[in-house]
């Protein structure tokens, strides 16, 4: 692992996330991949419909440097949920 770091912060139920921003730090850092996270303070760990969008376009922007999404890992209250482990990345 390279790095851990936390690049954006939101609110109780909402964030805004830019993927320019994830794309820039990767190539800073050299990046071949990376695992996105974030949680969920309800405690309900299930992904939402704009967790799902937004996991696309971050791996489609990520794409068009050569960076793989590994996977995005959403945390509730006792539970994870992977994207990877529920096929919903993009292949690359």
């Amino acid at each position: 692992m390279i790095a851990d770091e936390q690049l954006f912060e939101g609110t109780h139920n909402a964030a805004s996330v830019y993927p320019r921003e994830i794309v820039r730090r990767a190539l800073e850092l050299h990046a071949a991949a990376l695992i996105l996270a974030h949680n969920h303070p309800s405690g309900v760990a299930e992904p939402s419909q704009a967790d799902r969008h937004i996991t696309d376009k971050i791996a489609n922007a990520l794409s068009l440097v050569d960076v793989r999404v590994l996977d995005h890992l959403v945390v509730g209250d006792g539970d994870v949920v992977s994207f990877a482990e529920r096929g919903w990345l993009l292949s690359s």
